[in-house]
């Protein structure tokens, strides 16, 4: 294929992956409470959101704590693990889909919060839930060309005004089933930050390498899913099916240069059952090598791919081969290869 969608790294590690969880947990069953009256005239029955996309429940900051001093506290916590100095740190990038403001970017108040050097870039990349593993191969791109040393990623999300704001309109008694199953998809997200710190590997021999993977647009499916701050349109089926013909296409071009059939992990971007076994059973994988958070977490848009590294990081050992698998609305999918 023409392009540069298959892409390799020379010298670039990951030396840390850190996450926060938000500390409020909020069940399924109490969004079925607050919807109990639209369920029942709607004939929904209960509990699908457990059911269908297998979450149980997801997490919200507490009062006072906002997504970017999540990220914040991430980043600080990526960095102790990584031993690198903030002074050392010559690009931050933030993936965070949640914001604020239009300007400036969210990068900045991190930055600060970081204590980072004014000679370290910073800045904001949107690309839905895959932002973070753009993030990633950015920086290493970086890294590698000798531009910078250390780079940071981080990410901050919180769902919980998006949430309200979409069970207040689901209460609503105008609400039609359509309404319901256009905006189901706003009710699985949830709450978390995640940070990763990357440098050179010739001067990390210790470090997880990151050896390069494929990236592919889907773009004709750029409608599928929009989101604002108040809420998101999805059309499940639609993404779902999308998504999985994205990632089983880039899974059968990547495999003759890089043999991904015999990995020791699958992490993917958690968004549901539905969507994690279709992709198992699509192009084979092991269910016992495929890392599962989203019952507890829900999705964590580019946070979610993240937090499942870091937390599946205490079981890895030195050898061991992870895929990072993630798509993003628009539609985009990434799979990157480490080396751990």
């Amino acid at each position: 294929m023409v392009g540069n969608a298959t892409f390799r790294h020379s010298n670039t590690a990951l030396l840390s992956v850190s996450s926060v969880e938000a500390p409020t947990i909020v069940s399924s069953t109490d969004f079925d409470h607050r919807l109990a009256s639209t369920l029942r005239r709607l004939r929904v029955p209960p509990k699908l959101l457990e059911r269908v996309a297998g979450i149980t429940h997801r997490r919200w900051w507490a009062p006072g704590t906002s997504f970017d001093d999540a990220a914040i506290e991430a980043g600080a916590k990526a960095l102790a693990e990584s031993g690198i100095e903030a002074s050392e740190i010559g690009l931050l990038i933030n993936t965070s889909v949640t914001r604020r403001n239009l300007e400036p970017s969210v990068a900045v108040k991190i930055h600060h919060g970081l204590s980072l050097p004014s000679s370290a870039m910073n800045f904001d990349l949107a690309n839905a839930c895959l932002g973070f593993v753009n993030g990633m191969t950015l920086a290493a791109n970086m890294i590698d060309s000798g531009q910078i040393k250390y780079a940071m990623i981080v990410n901050g999300e919180d769902a919980q005004a998006t949430q309200e704001a979409t069970l207040a309109r689901l209460q609503r008694p105008e609400t039609t089933r359509e309404d319901f199953n256009r905006e189901f998809a706003t009710l699985t997200l949830g709450s978390g930050a995640a940070a990763a710190v990357l440098g050179p590997a010739d001067q990390h021999p210790g470090a997880h390498r990151i050896l390069g993977g494929v990236m592919r647009a889907g773009t004709e499916h750029h409608e599928l899913c929009v989101g604002g701050i108040d809420g998101m349109a999805t059309d499940t089926k639609g993404l779902l099916d999308g998504g999985l013909q994205l990632v089983v296409d880039a899974w059968h071009e990547a495999q003759p240069e890089w043999n991904w059939a015999q990995m020791d992990r699958y992490v993917t971007h958690q968004v549901s059952n539905a969507y994690t076994q279709a992709i198992i059973d699509a192009i084979g994988l092991d269910p016992d090598k495929v890392p599962i958070t989203f019952p507890h977490w829900g999705n964590v848009g580019p946070a979610s791919l993240p937090m499942t590294l870091a937390a599946e990081a205490q079981t890895l050992v030195t050898g061991d081969r992870v895929l990072c698998m993630g798509v993003g609305s628009g539609l985009n999918t990434a799979m990157v290869e480490i080396a751990w």
